[in-house]
């Protein structure tokens, strides 16, 4: 075929196009002795019958009349050949046939030629999978799942549990479901007419929904037979085939016997439609991830598996970017058992930077397309270094950046300790054209290690050597406000503070927290009445103990008082627990866990309320707390008055317990804390049976949360509940007025009872 002078065989030629020059033989088959006659056709659309100067005939058994040389007509959509025994009569009655119903064969050389691509996608995959299989039978799980997304095939994950010896046959036997679909391919088959939904290609679910030989060829069928039947004849029997390009000859697949007799087999054999070129849309697949320039780099695509299974993608090349702007090209080549183009010679002369720039480029047919871009680096160019010297700190797991090395070819990274064997660690490239490693020194003591990074094209790995610190507790402020009885001590490493001293005042480190990249410690006075005297303005020196006995002093500077609000009323909603006996608490500032707890509260002395703060609720221990936002719990009466309800248990957790304390929170900072209310976690009592004398049997669970039991309030005499009890029944007396008393081990001070029958 001659486009604008430049030839190409067919096989690389995925559309026809006006004014090009067809030349067309065909060949008799070696030992035969059948002579065929050949017709060809252009097509210019499904209503627009052909002229019969747009047919031309070939006759293979005389020489000066065996082929053919064509001009693509203006207007003409498809062509398509027409190939006849010779003793099935001239070439009038297929010519009368085509221009009888033109639409029928123009919709055929559309689903034909669709056909084609698909058997070419399915020989790639099983030419792929025999040589794989021949050269590595192991190879076959790692090589299959590429191939599937190369070409879009699907694959039978149940096959790579087989033995290897029959995997092959496993993943390619059930080849009448073997293909998916292909936007690309259907693209390039499509005409101006479209296709008809009665001849759009559906998935053969079961071997009788083929039809003949060809569920054994492709994975989609086409209602071609049903389509040609609609204009057989007495004369003719039209048969569609398959054709198959390989070293510019076109081979026709059959899926039915010739017939010689009436009515005569015409074979009709499809070729590309008469089109604009639709260069393959192939995407870069991890277009944040940088190669290897190396020979044998492998350039990831997909979106078009065509390029693998025909020959319409050609003289491929990877364009790099020079740093004088000039470009060098490296030829590459499709494999899809790699999934993409490989490099198949050396690295064009430079000079490249760090960080080169490159397209795949090449042709499409007689079209020149642009693929995807990539980032390649170069092997072994630059040096590697850590941006963050000080990064490696032991006892916890580190993220360390390297930078100034060629990122893309790294294959392996590795921490060496001492002496030691090199440990392998996980990596990943990031996106500053450099990589990150994961460095874990949870077990480590300070000293030297080393990062060993091993790349492509590199005989001697590199060795980078790094310092594991011990990183000291850094303290960003100490923070106590006249009237608290607790400071709070922000800064890192605070997990390494024992104590600290304001003036003469000593605190204890209580619950850790992190925010942000931050941590933040309560402080908690050991003499809270003397703390809580001390003046706003007062400025003392402070001391941090660390744990290894370093210090570190500083200045602090009391800061005015807080916002403070004052508790109006507290009342809970008690639960309902089915199957368990009622258990009372004394007085109004003792409540069950699980209830529902409302309270008021008035502020004192300060800007009105807004709803646009929050109330935190925590324990006094500072082991849990939790926000309530307006509408959310938090409620105003007006803007002096507030009111939130909370479930402790659902808010804090089913572990907090014991003294609770509110303040308000706005624009970041708090008011003073103000005790709330004690909330306690309660056994399960199932039944309380008693006999004469009042001994009584409680049955239950939990009973672990009792200290003790006794006959009156003041648990003289009682009964000790030892720790950890984990049994189910206690025997005990219930005392003259028919109640037994329990110490709860969340509340010692708050006696509470339960009624026995």
């Amino acid at each position: 075929m001659v486009r604008d002078g430049v030839t190409l065989p067919l096989e690389r030629v995925p559309n026809l196009a006006e004014g090009d020059h067809i030349s067309v033989k065909l060949a008799p088959l070696a030992g035969h002795d059948e002579h065929y006659r050949l017709i060809a056709v252009f097509l210019r659309g499904a209503v627009d019958r052909p002229g019969k100067d747009w047919f031309r005939e070939a006759e293979s058994w005389r020489e000066k009349n065996a082929s053919l040389s064509l001009v693509v007509p203006k207007d003409a959509q498809q062509m398509a050949l027409f190939i006849v025994p010779e003793r099935g009569g001239g070439a009038n009655a297929v010519i009368s046939a085509v221009r009888k119903q033109p639409g029928a064969f123009v919709r055929a050389a559309q689903e034909l030629n669709q056909a084609s691509l698909d058997r070419a996608r399915l020989d790639t995959f099983l030419l792929e999978m025999q040589r794989a299989e021949r050269k590595n039978p192991e190879s076959l799980a790692a090589v299959s799942p590429v191939l599937t997304r190369s070409l879009a095939v699907k694959l039978k994950a149940e096959c790579l549990a087989q033995p290897t010896e029959v995997q092959s046959a496993c993943l390619t036997g059930d080849r009448e479901t073997l293909l998916l679909a292909d936007t690309h391919s259907s693209a390039l088959a499509d005409t101006l007419a479209g296709a008809p939904t009665d001849l759009a290609f559906q998935l053969s679910a079961t071997p009788q929904a083929g039809y003949g030989s060809y569920s054994s060829y492709i994975g989609v069928v086409r209602d071609l037979f049903r389509m040609f039947g609609a204009f057989q004849s007495t004369q003719l029997q039209f048969i569609p085939a398959l054709a198959q390009q390989r070293n510019a000859t076109v081979t026709v697949l059959l899926n039915t016997p010739v017939s010689f007799a009436k009515p005569t087999s015409v074979m009709v054999v499809a070729l590309p439609a008469i089109e604009a070129p639709k260069p393959p849309p192939l995407r870069q697949p991890l277009p944040a991830t940088m190669l290897c320039a190396a020979p044998g780099v492998i350039l990831p695509v997909e979106g078009a598996p065509l390029v693998y299974a025909t020959g319409y993608a050609h003289d491929m090349v990877l364009r790099l970017k020079r740093l004088d702007g000039t470009q060098a090209e490296m030829p590459v080549r499709a494999d899809p058992s790699l999934g993409g183009f490989v490099a198949t010679g050396e690295i064009p002369f430079g000079p490249f930077g760090p960080v080169i720039s490159a397209q795949l480029h090449g042709a499409w047919g007689f079209s020149s397309f642009d693929g995807p871009s990539y980032v390649l680096t170069k092997p072994g160019d630059g040096t590697w270094k850590a941006t963050d010297r000080t990064a490696l700190v032991v006892g916890r797991s580190n993220e360390l950046q390297l930078t100034g090395g060629s990122a893309g070819c790294v294959t392996k990274i590795g921490l060496r300790r001492g002496d030691g064997a090199v440990e392998p660690l996980s990596w990943k490239q990031s996106a500053t054209h450099g990589i990150v490693a994961t460095v874990p020194l949870e077990q480590s003591e300070p000293g030297t290690v080393s990062i060993v990074i091993e790349e492509k094209g590199v005989a001697t790995p590199t060795e980078l050597p790094l310092r594991a610190l011990q990183q000291a507790g850094s303290v960003d402020e100490l923070s106590f406000h006249a009237g608290d009885d607790q400071a709070t001590l922000t800064g890192t490493r605070l997990d390494q503070v024992i104590g600290v001293t304001l003036g003469t005042l000593a605190f204890q480190p209580g619950a850790l927290t992190r925010v942000g990249k931050q941590d933040r410690v309560a402080l908690q006075a050991a003499n809270p009445a003397s703390a809580m005297a001390l003046a706003a303005g007062t400025t003392l020196p402070a001391d941090i103990s660390y744990v290894g006995g370093r210090h570190k002093s500083l200045s602090v500077t009391i800061a005015p008082h807080r916002v403070s609000a004052t508790l109006l009323r507290v009342t809970a909603r008690a639960p309902v627990r089915d199957g368990a006996l009622p258990i009372t608490l004394p007085g109004t500032a003792v409540f069950a866990q699980d209830a529902r707890l409302t309270f008021a509260f008035h502020l004192n002395d300060a800007p009105p309320l807004s709803g646009r703060e929050s109330i935190e609720i925590g324990t006094v221990d500072g082991r849990t707390s939790t926000m309530v936002a307006a509408g959310k719990g938090y409620d105003l009466q007006d803007a002096k008055t507030g009111i939130v309800s909370i479930n402790p248990a659902e808010a804090l957790g089913p572990t907090a317990y014991g003294a609770l304390r509110f303040r308000i929170a706005s624009d970041g900072a708090g008011s003073s804390w103000t005790p709330l209310a004690t909330v306690v976690r309660l056994p399960e009592i199932h039944s309380i049976s008693c006999a004469a004398r009042k001994a009584c049997k409680l049955t239950g669970n939990r009973f672990f949360l009792i200290e003790a039991v006794g006959t009156n309030a003041e648990m003289q005499p009682s009964q000790a509940i030892p720790d950890g009890f984990v049994a189910t029944e206690i025997t005990t007396r219930a005392s003259a007025d028919g109640r037994i008393y329990l110490r709860l081990r969340d509340a010692p001070e708050a006696i509470a009872t339960v009624a026995a029958p």
